[in-house]
C-alpha cells in the first residue's frame, strides 16, 4: 500500500530579488520514483536543498514521516529518515568500499563514536551495512579502497552509504551523471531494486533513464512547475516539448 513519506506544501526560495523556487509542492510517495526534470539553473538542486535543509526556505512546509520538518537543520531531517546523495561524489576516498558503508551505518547508533569499543563489535552496524552492500551490488568490491573504484561504482557506493542509514526517503542528485552506457545500465538497475519500500526524488538529466524509472514527473523552469504528471502525460504536453524535452521525446 503506498503512502505519502515526505510532503512539501507551496515552497519558495528567494536570493534578494530572485525567486530560485517559486511556490514548488511536491509528495513522496512509498514504492515511486519521483523525477524533477528541467533545465539548468531551473531551480532543481535548490528544491532539494530545501527537502533536506540544506537551504531554509522563504515560505511554505515540508513534512516528513508525518513531522514538521520544516526549518529543521539537515543531520535532523535526516535522523527522521531522509537520505541524500549528491551531484559531487561524496565519499571517503583513502577508505575500504566496506569502511565507507560501515561508517555511515555507524551514524546511526545513539553513541556513534565508541573510542574504545572495536568497530567491528557493533553487530547491527555491521547488518546494516551488509545489506546495503548487498542491495547496492558491491559485495565483491567491499574490500577495495574507494579511490581506485570506478566512478559508477563511487556513484553506487555513496547510494550505498545513504541505504545503510535506514531512510524512508531517498533525494537523488544526477546519480547518472557523467556515467557511461553500460555503468548508467546499472545505475539505472539499482535504482529500480531500491524503490521498493522507498519514496525517491530523482533530479537527473539523462531522459531516457528518467522515462524507464519515473512513476511520476515533475518540470521546473525558472524556479516555477511548468508541467506535473504520468511519463505519458508530460512526453504529449507541448510546453513541456517546447520548453526542454524537444521532439525526440514526445
Amino acid at each position: 500500500m503506498s503512502e505519502v513519506l515526505l510532503s512539501a506544501k507551496n515552497l519558495t526560495k528567494r536570493f534578494g530579488g530572485l525567486a530560485a523556487v517559486n511556490d514548488v509542492s511536491v509528495d513522496l510517495w512509498r514504492n515511486h520514483i519521483h523525477a524533477v526534470i528541467g533545465p539548468n539553473g531551473a531551480g532543481k538542486s535548490t528544491l532539494t536543498n530545501l527537502l533536506s535543509g540544506d537551504l531554509p526556505p522563504t515560505s511554505g512546509t515540508v513534512t516528513l514521516g508525518g513531522h514538521d520538518v520544516t526549518g529543521w537543520t539537515p543531520e535532523k531531517i535526516s535522523n527522521k529518515g531522509l537520505g541524500r546523495s549528491y551531484q559531487k561524489t561524496n565519499i571517503f576516498l583513502p577508505f575500504s568500499v566496506w569502511e565507507n558503508v560501515r561508517l555511515a551505518s555507524q551514524s546511526r547508533e545513539a553513541h556513534a563514536a565508541h573510542w574504545l569499543k572495536r568497530a567491528t563489535n557493533f553487530a547491527a552496524v555491521n547488518a546494516r551495512a551488509e545489506e546495503a552492500l548487498e542491495l547496492a551490488g558491491l559485495q565483491s568490491r567491499k574490500h577495495a579502497i574507494a579511490g581506485t573504484i570506478s566512478h559508477g561504482e563511487q556513484r553506487q557506493l555513496e547510494i550505498a552509504m545513504t541505504l545503510a542509514t535506514e531512510p524512508q526517503v531517498l533525494l537523488l542528485d544526477e546519480p547518472l551523471a557523467g556515467m557511461g552506457v553500460a555503468e548508467a545500465e546499472r545505475m539505472v538497475a539499482l535504482l529500480l531494486a531500491i524503490k521498493k519500500n522507498h519514496g525517491i526524488l530523482l533530479v537527473e538529466h539523462d531522459m531516457d533513464a528518467v522515462f524507464t524509472l519515473a512513476d511520476k514527473l515533475t518540470v521546473m523552469v525558472n524556479g516555477q512547475v511548468i508541467a506535473s504528471g504520468t511519463p505519458a502525460q508530460i512526453r504529449a504536453d507541448a510546453g513541456v516539448q517546447a520548453a526542454y524535452l524537444g521532439e525526440e521525446h514526445a
